[in-house]
């Protein structure tokens, strides 16, 4: 079973959905945080589209999918990436088999 939650900053509302699980394809989805559009923007590896694209296979040397910068990183799960506040979340979660 996969599972998206929604999270949101307590200070400045910015939203961002993360996703548990694996998904249809047996990809993971990693959110990375930005440090140039001060983002969090999720990024599939592995699965079927790892074997077809040996580049999906891991989230190093991937690029920001919003500004195309190369400055991302694994996200920490809790400080807003545009204000740095404390992301907590809001109840609004799916699950999907």
């Amino acid at each position: 079973m996969s599972r998206k939650k929604t999270l949101r900053c307590l200070l400045c509302g910015y939203e961002v959905e993360l996703y548990e699980g694996r998904g249809l394809f047996q990809q993971q989805i990693i959110p990375m945080e930005c440090c140039d559009c001060h983002t969090v923007q999720n990024i599939v590896v592995g699965g079927i589209i790892g074997e077809v694209a040996p580049s999906f296979n891991s989230e190093t040397g991937r690029l920001c999918p919003q500004c195309s910068s190369m400055n991302i990183r694994r996200w920490n799960l809790h400080s807003c990436p545009k204000c740095g506040g404390e992301m907590t979340p809001t109840g609004k979660d799916e699950f999907w088999t």
